[in-house]
Parts: C-alpha cells; structure tokens; sequence
C-alpha cells in the first residue's frame, strides 16, 4: 500500500473500525473471517481497520487457523462476556508467535469493586462493557482511576438492546467527564441515525456518536448530535468534530464494508471499492 492509497482514509477515520465479522448479525466463521481481516489490512482502505474482534473462547480455534496460514501475528481484541478471569486465562493462553492481543473487552460482574479487584494490570488495552443500570457512574469512576477504557453496547438484535438518545447521551457525557475513552459495539449499521427497514429499530449512526463525543467535550448538545438524522448536517460537522476521536476510540462492526460505503456516499472517503 503506497501512500496515495493510504490518504483515501481520513485521520478522523483513522482505526475506527474494529472488524467483528464473526459476531451477530454477521457470523461470519471464523475460518472465513480470517482470511477477510488479512485482505481488508492489504486493502487500501488499511488505515481504517483495527483489529480483528475474537471471542476468548475462539482462541483454540483462532490458534489452529494461523498455524495453516503463516504471516505476522494477527491483531486481536478478545471479548470475555465472562469477566476478568475469562480475559486474563485467554491472554495468558495466546500464542504470541500467532496473536497479539491489543485489547480485552470485558463485561462487568454485579460488583464492580470485584472487577477492578480481579483485573489487575493485564499489559493490553482493557474495554470494560459499562453497565445501563446504577453501576455505570462507579465503573466509569474505576476505569478513569486505572487508566482502562469504556466500551458501550449500542444495539442488538432485539429493540430493548438498543439505548434511547437520552440515555446515550448521559453515558457518553458521563464517560467524557470522567476522561475515560471508549468504544462502541452492536447496531451500528450506517453511519447516520436512521430507522431499520426491516426491523423497524431507530439505530445510531456511528458519526453521530463523534459528534456527540465532540458535543460533550466542547459543551454542545450531545442528545441532538446523537438524534440528528440528516446526512448532510452530519457529514458537515465531522471534521470540526475530528479531536474528539481522543474519546470516541472506535466502534465493532460485522461489516467492514458497509461503513465504507456509507462514508463514501457522504463524500468523506473517495468512492470506490473498498473489498
């Protein structure tokens, strides 16, 4: 990849996309979606793409696949729905020969005091999944004093998983107070607020959360950023809101694709084929 290529991918989109194509609604298996995470990094649109999101629980299988295909060890950000222990088995079990593990992503047990206790200073980028109940505010609280990450769920595949602009907002204006960054995961399917077709679910745009980090770093209104649905406005404001990736870090996505071509149709990324 030379550097023309490498300029078609702004720096406010820079890494933005973590490749979760083995996840729901994707499922891609994991045998197919390693060898599409090694071309989408050989792709010119490179710059964008993060690591390769893989469950703890894949990491036999995750082994056995790079061991048929060699190269450089492959970036990885695990997911222990199970806790700290879960992540820190897994981490102490890659083969640093065929992963290397940039990032945990760790969900929160009832006791958050027991989370923090448990976690201990693991080496890579920690993403703790924060709460929507009254723990949020004392994890949040825990990442800033140990210098971790937030990660917020922003959909599923069902309505209730999918956090009202309201309660979005405060999160995001809580995390941003506290100084902890964060990333985001699920429903994130275009990247302007928009309502599914198909399901009829009202889904985030994964702009509109950039521009709701800048919003609350600079003090605007970080429920109308998340609310605004007119592309246009949107992409308008993306490169004022640029800075504000310092705090919005990245977001999963079971398609690499698909974000492309939303920000190609925007005008923020040259047209093209992005596969």
């Amino acid at each position: 990849m030379d550097l023309g290529e490498a300029r078609m991918i702004p720096a406010f989109a820079t890494g933005l996309l973590d490749d979760a194509a083995m996840f729901p609604p994707g499922s891609l298996p994991l045998d197919a979606a390693v060898p599409a995470h090694r071309r989408h990094r050989a792709a010119p649109h490179a710059p964008a793409v993060g690591p390769l999101v893989v469950a703890a629980t894949a990491l036999p299988t995750l082994h056995a696949i790079l061991a048929e295909t060699p190269g450089a060890p492959l970036a990885v950000a695990l997911t222990a729905p199970d806790g700290p222990a879960q992540a820190l088995d897994a981490l102490r079990a890659a083969d640093p020969a065929l992963v290397d593990v940039v990032a945990l992503e760790i969900a929160v047990p009832d006791d958050p005091a027991a989370f923090f206790a448990g976690l201990g200073t693991p080496g890579p980028d920690v993403y703790a999944e924060i709460p929507r109940d009254a723990r949020r505010d004392d994890v949040l609280a825990g990442l800033a004093a140990t210098g971790h990450r937030a990660k917020f769920r922003t959909g599923g595949v069902t309505a209730d998983l999918y956090p009202g602009v309201d309660e979005l907002a405060a999160a995001i204006s809580a995390a941003v107070a506290a100084g902890v960054p964060f990333k985001a995961t699920a429903g994130l399917h275009r990247a302007v607020r928009a309502t599914d077709p198909a399901t009829g679910f009202d889904q985030h745009g994964f702009l509109n959360l950039l521009l709701a980090a800048h919003a609350a770093r600079t003090g605007g209104d970080v429920a109308a950023a998340l609310a605004e649905r007119d592309p246009a406005i949107v992409a308008a404001a993306v490169a004022d809101a640029a800075p504000a990736r310092r705090s919005f870090l990245s977001f999963g996505t079971c398609s690499v694709r698909e974000p492309l071509d939303d920000l190609a149709a925007l005008g923020l990324i040259p047209a093209g084929d992005p596969a």
